[in-house]
């Protein structure tokens, strides 16, 4: 017993040892709702395959800071990753990320949401992260009005439903930064999965769009199985009249992240920064009312 009880212990510092972050914020201080397991750091899954760390049962949930290494922009970001609600690819769409995002100056903090099979308190968790990050933004130099949200496959239909609602009162106010707003001020969904999921591979019925949705990046390919619902979404913004910037390739397949090698995952960097660079750098205003 004590054996495996090391093993585990290890496993946990491995993945949290790929987290250059600063600092871990959990985001619950007492009871988690709609949680029914106690608290417990979450367990890293024996399949490495890809060389990715797989975390799974997370039901303390947490954001690690990234702080920028380039001069501050005064932006913020929550980085959501992918694994089908059921695992969370922590470092291949989270951690290495948000270093990326700490390059341009950005000052990232990716969400540990709660899973396996836990979409309704993933949002829960979204939500509080966004609150959160408002109420300690003055911590980080970080404009309260200028805080977005990327996700990647799963990661991208929670940023989505985040992204339209965020007017929607998920859980009990736990303390005063639940009074603050849930909603990003900009979106990025890479490789987004589920949100077809209506009536003819249509608009998921949750993702209900208003003037106040706000503006959003899209990436996907023509051979992901998944790539329906970057094309299904974009035409629901664009017929909302919401700003929307897709980009869709023939090839990339799904969960290549943004390691070399796969040409999807060499692309949508260069064209998120340009995107973000005349959306929100240039731009100290608020990006909607």
């Amino acid at each position: 017993m004590k054996t495996c009880f090391t093993c585990f212990v290890l496993l946990i510092f491995s993945a949290i040892g790929n987290a250059q972050g600063t600092d871990t914020l959990y985001l619950w201080p007492g009871t988690v709702p709609g949680e029914t397991m106690a608290k417990h750091p979450p367990v890293q899954t024996p399949n490495t395959s890809g060389n990715v760390i797989r975390l799974t049962d997370v039901t303390d949930p947490a954001l690690v800071v990234f702080e920028p290494k380039a001069p501050s922009n005064g932006a913020g970001i929550i980085v959501c990753p992918g694994g089908g609600y059921n695992i969370l690819a922590i470092d291949k769409e989270g951690y290495e990320v948000a270093e990326w995002f700490s390059q341009l100056g950005f000052t990232a903090f990716v969400l540990q949401y709660r899973v396996p099979d836990k979409r309704e308190p993933a949002l829960y968790d979204l939500q509080r992260a966004f609150r959160m990050v408002r109420a300690r933004a003055s911590d980080w130099n970080v404009d309260a009005k200028r805080l977005g949200v990327i996700g990647f496959s799963a990661g991208g239909s929670l940023a989505a439903r985040a992204s339209t609602r965020f007017d929607e009162r998920t859980y009990a106010p736990v303390d005063a930064a639940d009074s603050l707003s849930a909603r990003p001020d900009f979106a990025l969904l890479i490789y987004p999965a589920y949100l077809d999921e209506g009536e003819n591979r249509s608009l998921t019925p949750e993702l209900g769009l208003s003037d106040r949705t706000p503006p959003q990046f899209l990436f996907g390919t023509a051979d992901d199985r998944y790539g329906n619902s970057a094309l299904v979404m974009a035409g629901a913004l664009r017929d909302q009249k919401i700003p929307v910037t897709l980009h869709f390739l023939s090839k990339g397949g799904h969960g290549y992240g943004m390691r070399n090698g796969n040409d999807a995952a060499e692309t949508w960097p260069d064209l998120a920064e340009k995107w973000l660079r005349q959306l929100v750098l240039t731009n100290h205003e608020p990006l909607m009312p």
